[in-house]
Order: C-alpha cells, then structure tokens, then sequence
C-alpha cells in the first residue's frame, strides 16, 4: 500500500509564504503526477497545482505566479511553495498523486494524503 503524508500547513498573515510537502511512502515503483487540490469550508474541493513525471506543470488560475508546485523523484515527495498568500487562500490542502506499485506494475491507482490546515489571515 501507498501512503502520502503532508505537512508544513499552519497560520500566516496575508503576504507571507508557506511550504507544503508531500511524502509518499510505501513499494512504490513510480509516481506518474503528483498533485495539491484544496477544499474551503463550504466549497468543493479544487485542484490547486499539477506536475507531471518529467517536470510539466499547471496551476490553477487563481494562484498562478504565486504557487509553485515541485517534486524530488528520488525522495518520492512533491511538494508546494506558496507566496503572497491571500485569505482567500485559506483550506485544507490535499496531496494527491498517480502512482505505479511493484505489485501493481504496469497499472496504478490514485491516492491521497489526509489533508493539512492553510489558514491566512487577513
């Protein structure tokens, strides 16, 4: 089994930065994407940022050019550098990702963290 544990979430004034990190764990033997989605009180849950196995990215509107999305392939972690947050920012953020096990090579099932607290305040 794979798991995905995140963390860096917290408390942040408006304008300020916060790193999210994702660490997947188990007999992984690849992680096609990784991804961050989040969820406000009463919304539906979003997808924030997209980055592919070779490095290929996409964001979504409302956070691009102050998101930046990452992995270390080696590592098996993806993970999320936020600047100039904003309150509108504020969620659970989740990671979710792709990913190829030894026993279930050539296929892959999806998976997700259990979700950090970003709170930002105005």
């Amino acid at each position: 089994q794979v798991q995905l544990v995140e963390s860096g979430g917290g408390l942040v004034q408006a304008g300020g930065s916060l790193r999210l990190s994702c660490a997947a764990s188990g007999n992984i033997y690849s992680i096609r994407v990784m991804s961050w989605y989040r969820q406000a009180p009463q919304k539906q849950r979003e997808l924030v940022a997209t980055i592919t196995e070779i490095g290929n990215t996409k964001y979504h509107g409302s956070v691009e050019g102050r998101f930046t999305i990452a992995r270390d392939n080696g590592k098996n972690t993806g993970y999320l550098q936020m600047n100039n947050l904003k309150p509108e920012d504020t969620a659970v953020y989740y990671c979710n990702a792709d990913v190829t096990t030894r026993s279930s090579w050539p296929a892959g099932d999806n998976y997700w963290g259990q979700g950090t607290q970003v709170t930002v305040s105005s």
